[in-house]
């Protein structure tokens, strides 16, 4: 009896097993990549981030560049840079943009982005909505770009390491 009790209840568990849910956004992705048996291919990891066979794909770079109007008063300036960095936050929360950051040097090229699109035509209207190229300040220089597939994963992680956000 204990034996066809134990074949009964495996036979339950083995049938009844729960499929894990797929990841709906790069976030739920982060806790499958941090399981050991995860550094193998892994389907569904691939198949929410769609690379192609070498595990690449396209996005835009974006220089951000001087722009011509840059005499704006100090006050002025320091609101466009709010702007500019609550606009890079959206963008980032929006999954649209994959990583950013500026340049620490005093070159005409400020800094880049990476938007999360082969699409230059999605590229140019996220570069409009940035409060800082609209004023002039900055300007845009776009690139397709080919890199691997888990770039978008970067925001999720450095969530992790972010002890007080740039914007505040």
């Amino acid at each position: 009896m204990r034996i066809l009790c134990s074949i009964f209840l495996i036979t339950i568990l083995t049938h009844c097993r729960v499929e894990p849910e797929p990841p709906r956004s790069t976030s739920d992705l982060y806790s499958q990549i941090m399981d050991p048996n995860a550094l193998v291919f892994d389907s569904t990891l691939s198949n929410a981030l769609r690379p192609d066979p070498y595990g690449m794909k396209q996005y835009i770079l974006a220089y951000l560049k001087a722009g011509p109007n840059r005499s704006q008063d100090s006050i002025t300036a320091a609101e466009l840079q709010q702007a500019h960095l609550a606009n890079i936050m959206r963008m980032a929360e929006e999954e649209k943009l994959v990583l950013a950051g500026p340049f620490l040097d005093d070159g005409d090229v400020r800094g880049i982005y990476v938007f999360n699109t082969s699409s230059m035509e999605d590229a140019r209207a996220w570069t409009n909505s940035d409060p800082a190229v609209q004023a002039g300040r900055l300007i845009m220089e776009l690139h397709p770009f080919y890199c691997t597939a888990v770039l978008p994963l970067i925001n999720p992680l450095s969530k992790r390491v972010t002890r007080q956000n740039i914007a505040d």
